[in-house]
């Protein structure tokens, strides 16, 4: 600088933005190059970026076709792309530097903490040994499953590249696939249709948890609340969702109609599980009732859980909100949850997400409409998808202009990063704190 002082250092979520940042951009590059697609025309740079920022903020929209466009090059850059989005910036920063014998001094630690949701420092490291070994162990056993279902229809050394890329896919919830129309061919196919949500739900639920009930798992009364919360909204969702989808879709003869019993309660329970935050979808989304359609939207708009591979305001952030107002409609002071008292900080800040996650999605479908010309339930269903890094879509994405295309990278790098990560990348690092208050007085609301 001019006067000779130092730019302050960055902050850790401005830190994370920029690794975000940094690797869309590299994955961008990579598949701008001819021999990233199959007939060697390098795609459109607006193209190669939205790919890349769908991989890397682990979404799955996609507007070319994976499987057909690109070459087994630029397959295997998507799959590392998805694969560092999805453990996270700091997790395989972490991983790189356990590998080379680098210790982590306090800045990094700090830096894991803020990417894993602020967690204590104490046997951090150790926690993000053992989310890599569990990542790469269920992804690993994943990949073996599906690959001997995949054996019946291709030869053994392509069925085990399709388990790993769908397993992989599946575990950080990014939605790509090889099969040009996902996973619709497996409606019916009990291993495929069981074995991919697994992956999705282990996922998207968050690494703590799944450490937590590790650590715990012979004493479930002593999980945190912070698990109990996510276990109680994730499972109620599925069961809502699976009920849902079963009632409305049961007599559409492009969805479930065709189905026998044992095949709709398994592509329900699927298209339950996939919104939140997958992108995988067995039942033809498009051909969806309106009905089941809105409740998807509401599915990807709450999401998966914290420090996971999953978007969306989080389960958490709803089962917060839903206690506050359990609260207000009983007349408690307090809101409560599982004989605990959830901090006022909380609350107002699962509010906060959540105002700013509606906002930034009517933000984008008005966007939306004014350049697209698509329908309305289209456009939200996009929108939303991006924000919530899921990935399904109404058939719209890759009919997007050049301005809807940019839209939809900045939707899907906002809610990767989360809208409150995102505003304290902007912010300055050091909180500003109010020197005086303010009289208090009342509104009428409501």
């Amino acid at each position: 600088m001019a006067d000779g002082r130092q730019a302050p250092p960055l902050n850790a979520a401005q830190v994370l933005t920029l690794g975000f940042a940094i690797a869309i951009l590299l994955g961008a590059v990579l598949l701008s190059f001819p021999f990233a697609v199959e007939d060697g025309q390098p795609l459109r740079f607006v193209d190669a970026l939205f790919t890349a920022t769908s991989a890397v903020c682990v979404t799955g929209l996609t507007v070319v076709d994976t499987a057909g466009r690109f070459s087994l090059f630029g397959e295997l850059v998507i799959l590392t792309l998805f694969q560092v989005g999805g453990l996270g910036i700091m997790t395989m920063s972490t991983m790189i530097a356990l590998l080379t014998g680098k210790r982590l001094g306090l800045r990094e630690r700090l830096l894991i903490q803020k990417s894993m949701g602020h967690f204590p420092l104490a046997g951090l490291v150790r926690l993000t040994k053992s989310i890599i070994i569990m990542a790469f162990a269920i992804e690993a056993l994943g990949a073996l499953l599906l690959a001997a279902r995949f054996s019946r229809d291709f030869p053994l050394g392509r069925a085990l590249y399709l388990g790993l890329f769908h397993s992989v896919s599946a575990f950080n919830n990014a939605g790509f696939d090889l099969f040009h129309n996902s996973l619709e061919r497996y409606v019916a196919d009990p291993l495929v249709s069981l074995v991919v949500p697994a992956l999705i739900i282990l996922g998207g639920i968050g690494f703590t948890v799944v450490a937590d009930i590790h650590q715990r798992r012979n004493q479930p009364f002593r999980w945190s609340l912070h698990t109990k919360i996510v276990l109680m909204v994730s499972l109620a969702l599925l069961v809502l969702g699976t009920i849902v989808v079963l009632f409305v879709e049961w007599n559409n003869p492009h969805t479930l109609g065709k189905l026998g019993v044992v095949e709709k309660l398994m592509a329900s329970f699927f298209h339950s599980v996939t919104p939140r935050t997958a992108g995988f979808n067995t039942l033809p989304t498009g051909q969806l009732r309106s009905a089941t359609l809105l409740f998807t939207i509401f599915l990807m708009f709450v999401g998966g859980s914290p420090a996971s591979a999953a978007g969306g305001i989080k389960t958490s952030t709803l089962g917060a909100i839903l206690a506050s107002t359990w609260a207000t409609l009983t007349g408690k002071d307090e809101v409560e949850a599982y004989s605990r008292r959830l901090e006022r900080d909380i609350v107002d800040r699962s509010l906060a997400i959540a105002f700013v996650a509606l906002a930034v999605i009517v933000v984008v479908t008005f966007t939306l409409l004014v350049t697209e010309g698509q329908p309305l339930m289209a456009v939200l269903f996009e929108a939303t998808s991006a924000f919530g890094t899921v990935g399904l879509s109404m058939g719209i994405t890759d009919q997007l202009t050049t301005v809807g295309r940019t839209v939809i990278i900045m939707t899907m790098f906002i809610g990767r990063l989360g809208p409150i990560v995102l505003a304290g990348a902007i912010a300055s690092s050091q909180q500003r704190k109010q020197r005086f208050r303010h009289p208090s007085e009342r509104i009428i609301v409501g």
